[in-house]
């Protein structure tokens, strides 16, 4: 305890600092990275557990000839601190040494790195690419973080109250604390009950398909069980094993992340049983990091903001000259989304009938600029992007494609442009944090009635809604209703307001940062998390 908060260790598969630090994919590692930034902000004992990947998440890009190109670099960093440290793993019956860096590139914050890129080691490639290569190396990468983690908190001297798995990803992590309990002579069951009650788990997935299983053959092939007996461990995950169940059944308490994902995933993991409550904790962005500070204060004080934005707008739309040649029109209507290239994330929904859209482009009253990235075995995301790139060539002065979303191009784009595209199919969403993003720096959101929207959304003074929260288990007849409305909302409602008055979009705008800022602040959310889920 400090201060009379409980000791927090945080584990994680990813962490989003900053563009250049590349051991993140995407919104999950934005959130851990806000998070660690937030406890350190507001001086709470939050200590990160994550992996130093040696080369991180895809780097994708298109070539001049249309195609879209997977690459992978080695990257080292000179910010990173030897602990001193290193812990063994027994993976497929052999000793796998991790190094323990410690990451100094933020404040007093701790967050340490699990590296088995070492000459003594064979399996070296563990911690090269984050969600790469097959079954195998995800285990041994998810038993360097979760056992290898808890070892290396020991070997550090962390005093640890709480252990927050954030996803599945970490539940190895709760195997070596019931192995640690039964090495003191906990019979197994005792030792699993005692785990629980310092264990607390976040799901994020609102898809049963999304979440991770493994066969208990594999996983006992592996090590995973790590000293657990094979009905134990299948009575913790299933057969399959499956990492969610086995994070909700190894922790005393677990949240989801926004209020619709509580419900969703209360009802998806209802069948389970010995299982935490799920409560909701809607998550937050680190507005310092994300937000226009210069912006914020303006609004806050009543004062115009609309040279802020024009400046943001206009720094966005120098890049994108830079980067590929194309030069946006200042004056007009600027759309962004920049998400994942999943399937359900529809990113090229907007495109789905150009009869309705093609005038708006053609006459530049629309321009929209679209960011994302697909894993490199997600076939569908790829034909996505190549469906943008199509219409990018038809339209090429008012539709951009921004190749290898990052961080650096995601703060360009939630503060510069005019409205903030979300479309993914309701209940598929968990949260959708962008948004947020966007809502603090006055861009206004444009969304399905999904993830943490219909918290916030309040139609026509902080954004818009797509759709009505429609929900049809016929993929084909949810898109065309929520095309259908997408078209009927951005002709009759955001088009008109942003050309014909410019004092409601004014007014829109301010409603937007004042309504959000607070609200959907990671400071906010790791308060919450104190209160409800760690003491």
């Amino acid at each position: 305890m400090q201060n009379g908060n409980p000791n927090v260790a945080y584990f994680s598969m990813e962490f989003g600092l900053n563009s250049n630090f590349k051991i993140y994919a995407g919104g999950l590692g934005i959130l851990a990275g806000d998070f660690l930034k937030s406890a350190k902000d507001n001086k709470l004992p939050v200590i990160g557990v994550g992996i130093k990947w040696k080369q991180g998440y895809v780097e994708q890009h298109v070539d001049s000839q249309g195609r879209i190109v997977d690459s992978f670099y080695n990257n080292e960093y000179e910010f990173l601190k030897d602990t001193g440290v290193k812990v063994n793993v027994k993976i497929r019956g052999r000793d796998v040494f991790c190094k323990v860096w410690k990451v100094e590139c933020f404040g007093n914050s701790e967050l340490y790195l699990l590296d088995t890129d070492l000459p003594e080691n064979n399996d070296r490639w563990i911690t090269g690419q984050l969600y790469g290569w097959f079954e195998e190396e995800r285990i041994a990468q998810e038993m360097v973080l979760g056992i290898g983690g808890i070892r290396a908190l020991r070997a550090l001297n962390k005093n640890i109250d709480v252990y927050h798995f954030n996803e599945g990803h970490a539940v190895f992590a709760g195997f070596e604390l019931i192995k640690e309990k039964k090495d003191r002579g906990y019979n197994p069951y005792d030792a699993w009950n005692e785990s629980r009650k310092q264990i607390v788990f976040t799901t994020h997935t609102p898809v049963f398909e999304g979440n991770e299983f493994h066969g208990l053959d594999i996983l006992e092939y592996m090590g995973a069980f790590n000293g657990l007996d094979r009905y134990l461990v299948k009575e913790i995950g299933g057969e399959p094993f499956n990492m969610t169940a086995a994070g909700l059944r190894l922790s005393r308490k677990s949240n989801a992340v926004s209020a619709l994902h509580g419900r969703i995933a209360n009802d998806m993991w209802k069948s389970i049983d010995k299982r935490s409550e799920i409560i909701s904790i809607t998550n937050g962005v680190h507005v310092p990091t994300w937000g226009d500070m210069d912006l914020i204060g303006a609004c806050q004080r009543k004062e115009d903001i609309s040279g802020y934005h024009r400046r943001n707008k206009q720094k966005l739309i120098d890049f994108i000259y830079q980067e590929t040649d194309i030069k946006l029109n200042e004056d007009k209507l600027l759309i962004g989304f920049a998400r994942r290239a999943a399937p359900y994330k529809r990113g090229d929904l907007i495109f789905t009938d150009e009869s309705k859209i093609g005038t708006l482009l053609k006459n530049r009253d629309v321009q929209i600029i679209i960011s994302t990235k697909a894993h490199p075995l997600d076939f569908s995301g790829k034909e996505i992007i190549k469906h943008i790139l199509s219409i990018q060539k038809q339209y090429s002065e008012s539709v951009v494609f921004l190749d290898n979303y990052n961080m650096e191009k995601a703060m360009l784009l939630t503060k510069g442009v005019d409205v903030w595209l979300n479309n993914p199919r309701v209940t598929k969403e968990a949260c959708g944090t962008s948004g947020m993003k966007a809502a603090i720096n006055g861009v206004l959101n444009l969304s399905t009635l999904d993830g943490w929207w219909p918290e916030a959304c309040w139609d026509e003074v902080t954004g818009w809604q797509i759709g009505g929260g429609f929900v049809s288990e016929d993929a084909n007849i949810q898109d065309k209703h929520d095309a259908d409305s997408l078209y009927d909302v951005l002709i009759n409602k955001v088009v008109k307001t942003y050309y014909n008055d410019p004092k409601k979009w004014q007014e829109m705008m301010s409603a937007s940062i004042n309504g959000m800022v607070d609200r959907y602040s990671a400071d906010r959310m790791i308060k919450e998390y104190y209160d409800r889920l760690y003491r």
